[in-house]
């Protein structure tokens, strides 16, 4: 760690201190402190947790456009959203984990270096990858945001994790229909219902979203039906299950030069549009998930999951056929126990399981881009990983807490190839991260943390193409290691209350960090095959403030920072021409690609108080420059766009059992010209030799919307 490091934690240290001394402790009485999470795998309160944790609860999710997870998830610092095209298709990374999977050969439309779960059960593969297909924020409940690296708990590919959940605690309205239409063909139609049981609920939603696109070849549709059953079976056990289904298509754009920017905005990427670049997404899940608590201080968490997948696509000049059979499960075992009368134990030890297999067709594209007869590839890929995890937490009294956390995890891909005499090939990728973390609760109402935790993230399937010289005799790549990272954080949590006509309660959240990571991935011939020898550094500082005034005023506002370099990095060309030995590319103290020195969000919104149904809300993004590319040649500008929204703060209800509630929505007000995302270390123009790495942003775009309900 450097200096700035130091100094960054000496901010946090007293700015805690001061801010705490100069409020009194006996006027508090904000209830955030209470705000319960399950990042620890078990129930425990926000601030008792050594992590950077943000929670969105339901009260956040409504009235949302949805249909991408960038709206409900703009307010977490540390985590960067880009909309890619306006459909569900998102850029997303969290301190810097996840850039660099946006790329013509990283495959659109999926996330990498981050974890995804809903109602408990992971949407990211095996090997790292995460399509957004059953991700719909208006039909969540409560999302979790975990900022800190957290492959100790979660296992591989968790430099974040995000974890959305579409079952309430109770359901307070028979049936609710919501129509949505706006900008560019926008239409959504949802159709949600639920009832209570004595013991538990039952709640369903359905809906469809249509989408033109405001680029060529960007247009979009999604059917969705998710259902879920909780029920209390008795005093010692709960069982839930849910059922999800999806069917999702979408065209993809892709990137366009600078030149194609600034003259033709919304074109599309000339080689994306004559492919029809797509993806048609079928899939389903079904989990269960069964406690059984043997007594108070003992229970057992079994998740079972299985998720079949028909995907199909246009990429890349080939016509792709995928057949997934994605199963798994976990078992949690929680021990909670009094060392002393001020002294609480939780031990908690956990198995995780996840298999992928099924057969992968390449077809060549025909003119009109569908898919022709020939078969050009016959493979399947498989991946199992298996994880063992422990972790103990020693609560002394009401002030300090103590976790110490080992992880073991092991993939394995298994490649097999039915038109090269059927050849077969394992590689297992292996990695031990353990995690420590402290806090110190200064009251009940503030506390700083520390923690120290080791990251694994395997290269992905996509990524383990060997050299082509090398392909005759290899099916996956032997040069590729895991890669890992090592985090040390520092941050404080704060709710304060004030006596005074103006401000009425603060909550604030700093967090420091420096983020080492080794054996970095490094695309060779744009991507066509990768090696891993790199090393980065990212140290960063984010800020959460949040201030609850008078009169119907609150104010939020989420800041990023993040200095980030290449420590280590070098493009050996004899890997691909064994006549160009020790000609290489050295970008020692380059940027690291796809990672901007700074994010922000700032929101206001108001609540007349002579007109206490309705709700005005202000917000302002900005994003600063960042490279598209390693050898750092290729900027993305800055940008900073103003939304606005109108919406009912709660529902009116015109009788005892009819209701509804109403917003308008307006993005991008000001018609801000600017670059939402960009392709990583892109692709040439064959003529100009001008890259294909700017997504343009969406421009001035209107979406209005009706929810009515029945209790």
């Amino acid at each position: 760690m450097n200096n700035k490091l130091l100094v960054i934690f000496l901010i946090i240290i007293l700015s805690n201190k001061l801010i705490s001394e100069n409020i009194k402790k006996d006027t508090l009485s904000i209830k955030a402190n209470e705000i319960t999470i399950s990042a620890l795998r078990y129930p425990e309160k926000l601030l008792e947790v050594p992590l950077a944790i943000s929670k969105i609860d339901i009260l956040q999710l409504q009235n949302l456009k949805g249909y991408n997870i960038s709206e409900p998830l703009s307010n977490v610092p540390g985590l960067l959203l880009q909309e890619r095209s306006g459909s569900p298709d998102v850029r997303v990374t969290i301190r810097g984990f996840g850039a660099r999977g946006a790329g013509d050969r990283s495959n659109s439309g999926t996330s990498r270096g981050l974890k995804f779960y809903l109602n408990g059960f992971p949407l990211t593969e095996p090997d790292g990858r995460t399509s957004f297909d059953f991700v719909e924020p208006s039909i969540m409940t409560d999302i979790e945001v975990i900022r800190s690296n957290a492959s100790a708990i979660w296992g591989n590919a968790a430099g974040g994790v995000v974890s959305f959940r579409t079952i309430p605690e109770y359901v307070d309205n028979k049936l609710k229909f919501n129509s949505s239409f706006g900008s560019y063909g926008f239409k959504k139609y949802t159709v949600s219902g639920g009832h209570n049981f004595e013991n538990g609920l039952l709640k369903a939603n359905a809906l469809y979203t249509q989408y033109d696109g405001y680029r060529q070849n960007s247009n979009a549709d999604r059917w969705m039906f998710d259902i879920g059953y909780y029920s209390k079976l008795d005093k010692m056990t709960n069982l839930s299950i849910y059922v999800n289904a999806v069917n999702n298509k979408f065209n993809i754009p892709g990137p366009i030069t600078k030149d194609a920017f600034d003259s033709n905005y919304t074109s599309a990427n000339p080689e994306y549009l004559k492919r029809k670049e797509r993806r048609d997404n079928k899939l389903i899940l079904i989990g269960v998930n069964y406690d059984n608590y043997f007594d108070e201080n003992n229970v057992l968490h079994t998740s079972i999951y299985a998720n079949p997948k028909y995907l199909q696509r246009s990429e890349r000049g080939t016509y792709r056929d995928f057949t997934r059979y994605h199963i798994g499960g976990s078992l949690n075992f929680r021990n909670s126990s009094l060392i002393t009368n001020s002294i609480k134990n939780i031990l908690l030890v956990s198995l995780d399981e996840q298999y992928q297999d099924g057969a992968i067709l390449f077809y060549r594209l025909t003119p009109d881009a569908g898919r022709s007869d020939t078969l050009n590839t016959n493979k399947k890929e498989g991946a199992n990983i298996a994880g063992f995890f422990a972790q103990n937490e020693v609560i002394f009294s009401d002030y300090l807490s103590l976790l110490l956390g080992l992880r073991y995890d092991i993939l394995t891909y298994y490649n097999q190839d039915f038109m090269k005499l059927n050849n077969k090939e394992e590689k297992d990728f292996t990695k031990l991260s353990p995690k420590f973390g402290l806090t110190y609760r200064l009251s009940q109402y503030n506390s700083i943390y520390f923690n120290i935790g080791s990251g694994v993230e395997v290269p992905a399937g996509n990524e383990t193409d060997p050299d082509p010289s090398l392909s005759d005799k290899f099916l996956i790549n032997p040069l590729l290691e895991p890669i890992t990272s090592q985090t040390y954080e520092l941050g404080t949590k704060n709710y304060f209350d004030f006596n005074n006509q103006i401000i009425n309660g603060i909550y604030l959240e700093l967090a420091g960090f420096f983020i080492k990571t080794n054996n970095d991935i490094i695309p060779y011939r744009g991507g066509r095959f990768y090696f891993t020898a790199g090393e980065t550094n990212r140290l960063g500082f984010e800020s959460l403030l949040q201030f609850d005034l008078a009169y119907g005023l609150e104010l939020k506002s989420a800041f990023t920072f993040m200095s980030s370099k290449y420590v280590e990095y070098k493009i050996d060309s004899s890997y691909y021409d064994k006549n160009k030995v020790g000609d290489f590319a050295d970008y020692k103290d380059n940027k690291i690609a796809g990672i901007p020195d700074y994010f922000y969000s700032i929101n206001l919104n108001y609540i007349p108080e002579f007109l206490n149904f309705v709700q005005i809300g202000l917000n302002l993004q900005g994003v600063s420059s960042y490279f598209a590319d390693d050898a750092n040649q290729y900027e993305v500008p800055s940008y900073s766009i103003i939304n606005a929204k109108i919406s009912t703060s709660r529902p009116i209800w015109l009788n005892n059992d009819f209701g509804m509630n109403l917003f308008a929505i307006f993005n991008n007000l000001t018609d801000t010209k600017y670059s939402g995302s960009a392709f990583i270390n892109p692709d040439l123009e064959t003529k100009t030799k001008s890259p294909f790495y700017l997504e343009p942003g969406m421009p001035l775009n209107i979406a209005f919307g009706i929810e009515i309900k029945w209790r």
